[in-house]
């Protein structure tokens, strides 16, 4: 254990240079028996199918295809352990909104997501990533209600900002804050994984959440 904080507080230190350089998959799970056996704090991401979760991981430890991007939205079927520096876990878990997908499934995939975010006592926060050029989807509002309601620290990142003109950054954020009801005390930031925007954001706030677990 004293050695997993070791390694937390090495990769919080180098953070304004943020070079990760160890960071793999270390199993992918569908149930309780199968999540890592540690203590290490694990920050969940979450998020319509083709809103770029992927991209956010990649982009957040510097690698261009650790977590695989696809074409096909509703890839992602199970909740995907990553191990960073030793330190902490990124979980990604099942895209939803998906209209391909049968309602069985999407049924099975809610039940695994539910499972995981309301009984993982390793859980910090999760990311709730949203696509800034269009108001959050019934399914957004949906997973916010559900994480504030179980008192889940959330961070919300609004993926795709190259997408928009920066003069309608503030335009596109108020919609989305209106529509999901945004608590002012939860962090909101616009990301984009094309040019960067929103990383040192985001990596502050895994860190908070982390360090207010541990206060």
């Amino acid at each position: 254990m004293e050695g997993s904080q070791n390694n937390l507080w090495t990769l919080f230190e180098r953070r304004e240079k943020m070079k990760v350089n160890n960071a793999d998959i270390v199993i992918s799970a569908v149930s309780p028996a199968q999540y890592p056996e540690t203590d290490l704090p694990e920050i969940a991401l979450a998020g319509r199918s083709n809103v770029g979760k992927s991209s956010f991981i990649n982009t957040l430890i510097d690698r261009k295809n650790l977590a695989r991007t696809s074409g096909k939205p509703g890839k992602t079927q199970t909740l995907n352990f990553y191990l960073i520096e030793n330190a902490l876990h990124f979980v990604d878990v099942p895209g939803y909104g998906y209209a391909k997908v049968s309602k069985t499934e999407r049924a099975k995939w809610g039940k695994m997501i539910e499972t995981y975010i309301t009984s993982r006592q390793q859980l910090r926060a999760v990311v709730s990533l949203v696509d800034v050029r269009h108001d959050p989807s019934k399914e957004d509002i949906q997973m916010y209600e559900f994480l504030k309601y179980y008192d889940i620290p959330v961070i919300v990142v609004a993926t795709k900002a190259d997408k928009i003109p920066r003069g309608k950054w503030n335009k596109h954020t108020s919609a989305i804050k209106k529509k999901l009801n945004f608590d002012q005390n939860d962090t909101f930031i616009l990301f984009s994984s094309e040019t960067k925007q929103g990383k040192e954001e985001a990596w502050q706030a895994i860190e908070a959440a982390i360090k207010e677990d541990q206060a």
